[in-house]
């Protein structure tokens, strides 16, 4: 008897940062939004609901398949790989890293299952590699863009975006299980993971949570300098759209400073308020 597959509710989400927006060309807002719901889906599978770590795998297993052909989507995955299938031919995209994005989720299960964290920083890096490096290499090539500096700035802002996600998200995560502060890092302020669980019930974190996350927020700042030099590769308005990305994330930052780092107990967010100094701090870069 064939395997039906696991049934799934897809979820809504708060966003920072646009996604196919009007800031993105027209002729490309299909191409991004399959992109983008395609990572945003299996992203669901792997950390929504209450599912078990075993089903979980085997859902993104068959999300997988879907994705190589092996198997026909179910019809609520049929307009993403439909939209996948169609962006990779019109536009030669690989499928690489559309394979690299199912490696990091799969990933994340296996960790929040077995209750695990990152070591250092050079294991997070190795995950934003694949959560979300892919997503901009991918955005490259529909923009026409493949030069290597290209794809290393892009990686480094894929990176910074990333590792902001982790900083303001922090408290939804702890209660998940799921721990991305590296334990090198948090050994180094003399920071325990029941120090972080209990930052998620206080408004004001210790001064050892504070000073760590100090060093993490600009962490992701100096990755995010690091691939400025990008949006000048970039022309028209995927140029724009670029710096209002990484001026949203800059901003988060700010905020998780203005804050004074209770990021673990109250999460900022982008507003309509700070769309019009987005914009000017866009235009200034």
């Amino acid at each position: 008897m064939e395997r039906q597959p696991i049934a799934f509710q897809p979820v809504g989400h708060y966003e920072n940062f646009p996604v196919a927006s009007w800031l993105c060309p027209a002729h490309l807002r299909a191409p991004v939004a399959a992109i983008y719901h395609y990572a945003r889906t299996a992203d669901d599978l792997a950390d929504e609901g209450q599912l078990p770590m075993a089903e979980r795998l085997q859902l993104l297993r068959e999300y997988r398949l879907c994705l190589h052909g092996e198997i026909v989507p179910p019809p609520h995955w049929q307009p993403i790989f439909a939209a996948v299938q169609h962006a990779r031919t019109q536009f030669d995209l690989p499928l690489a890293p559309f394979d690299a994005l199912l490696d990091a989720f799969e990933q994340d299960v296996k960790k929040t299952a077995t209750g695990q964290g990152y070591a250092d920083r050079a294991e997070l890096l190795d995950y934003c590699a694949r959560s979300a490096n892919p997503i901009g290499r991918l955005l490259l090539r529909l923009y026409g863009v493949d030069s290597a500096a290209a794809q290393q700035q892009s990686d480094a802002i894929c990176t910074a975006l990333q590792l902001i996600n982790f900083w303001q998200d922090l408290g939804r995560d702890i209660e998940r299980g799921r721990w991305y502060v590296p334990e090198r890092d948090a050994s180094a302020y003399g920071v325990s993971r029941p120090m972080q669980k209990q930052a998620c019930q206080q408004p004001q974190p210790p001064q050892p949570l504070a000073d760590l996350m100090a060093s993490l927020v600009q962490w992701a700042r100096e990755c995010m300098q690091q691939g400025l030099p990008l949006v000048q590769r970039l022309s028209g308005r995927s140029g724009w759209e670029l710096r209002a990305m990484v001026q949203g994330g800059l901003r988060i930052l700010e905020k998780i400073e203005a804050g004074g780092y209770a990021n673990y107990y109250h999460r900022p967010t982008i507003g309509r308020g700070d769309v019009p100094l987005l914009l000017w701090r866009a235009w200034r870069m």
